[in-house]
């Protein structure tokens, strides 16, 4: 394999990761449980520590009460990095609310051909008005 042909592969990797990841965003911007869904393996875990520590199947926490109707106020989100190591993958996040954050880690691997994040933990940083 010559450089050029990894780099395009590695390109690929990260758009194919860029896909799920948006998946996951646009998911829980628009309260879209279906959407969201896509972008996991159905066992992929959830853990942060907030009053203690807390770990819940992903897709169950994060689409409980989900029904399909936008937030209404305005949410930025990106991708902050993307690192990649064969079939496994990290990636950073930011999710902007009006007066919070939250900073999501994902780890991605590659299951038969595709990137589904496996699990992911996050902290909820406090912004000022």
């Amino acid at each position: 394999m010559t450089n050029t042909t990894k780099v395009n592969a590695q390109q690929t990797d990260v758009q194919r990761i860029e896909t799920t990841l948006n998946y996951y965003l646009t998911g829980l911007v628009n309260n879209d449980a279906e959407t969201l869904t896509k972008a996991f393996h159905p066992t992929s875990t959830m853990k942060w520590i907030g009053e203690k520590y807390t770990e819940v199947n992903a897709i169950e926490g994060l689409t409980e009460g989900m029904d399909g109707t936008p937030y209404k106020e305005k949410i930025k989100t990106r991708v902050v990095s993307i690192s990649i190591a064969g079939d496994a993958a990290s990636a950073q996040l930011e999710i902007q609310f009006p007066t919070f954050t939250y900073i999501d880690f994902m780890h991605v691997l590659k299951i038969e051909g595709e990137w589904k994040i496996v699990s992911k933990i996050f902290h909820t940083r406090q912004d000022s008005k």
